[in-house]
């Protein structure tokens, strides 16, 4: 997304992301298309290769995340019965609700972004962030995130792969409030590839994150 196309406001449609950091996904066409694309904090690939919801980390040394009351994330699939998976599925939850504070300004520091991320995937939820301050815009609504699955890859590195359904999550703009809704449609889902590394407080930061908008095995 270029400066120019981040003032569209309307077309900056959903999170994540987390989207972020999502971060990510990207369509074809013209300026619309490709900003309703984005999701928050990931890379973008076109060719990628129910349970109880996910705590928060109990570690007060860990930044606290707090997000505004008209945003709703939720985290299913978050209890696999084996630890270390269970850290990586929490650790990447508060990534994801990290960038959200820092788009809806419950973080406006940031600091919880450099907690939960580092290299590529640190980078991508910065600028993510700096195209909502850009266009005066932050989040709101609904998003759920589903069919997560842990990869682990030696002690200190993992994969995650996991859906999700942004049907309900909107753009809107800061100074009048008015929220950008648009419809659902299969570009609602979206599929992300993480890469999670061990740091050396134990804390599983987001190292790279990939998404694919419209993925088919994300679809309802």
């Amino acid at each position: 997304m270029t400066h120019r196309q981040a003032r569209h406001v309307p077309a900056l449609t959903a999170v994540t992301a987390a989207a972020l950091l999502l971060l990510t996904g990207c369509g074809g066409g013209d300026e619309t298309s490709e900003a309703n694309d984005k999701i928050a904090g990931a890379d973008t690939d076109p060719n990628p290769s129910p349970s109880p919801a996910t705590s928060a980390p109990t570690d007060t040394s860990r930044p606290e995340i707090t997000l505004p009351s008209d945003l709703k994330v939720a985290f299913e699939g978050g209890r696999t019965g084996d630890p270390v998976k269970d850290a990586v599925l929490a650790d990447s939850a508060e990534r994801m609700r990290a960038v959200d504070a820092a788009i809806t300004g419950t973080d406006p520091k940031g600091e919880a972004i450099g907690y939960y991320n580092t290299g590529k995937a640190l980078e991508a939820a910065l600028s993510w962030v700096a195209q909502f301050k850009d266009a005066g815009a932050t989040i709101t609504g609904e998003v759920r995130y589903y069919d997560r699955e842990v990869t682990l890859e030696g002690q200190n590195s993992a994969t995650l792969t996991f859906c999700a359904d942004e049907g309900k999550g909107f753009s809107k703009d800061k100074k009048t409030g008015e929220v950008a809704r648009t419809p659902v449609t299969k570009n609602s889902y979206v599929l992300y590839n993480t890469s999670l590394d061990k740091n050396a407080d134990g804390v599983w930061q987001t190292s790279q994150i990939v998404s694919v908008r419209g993925a088919a095995q994300c679809q309802p």
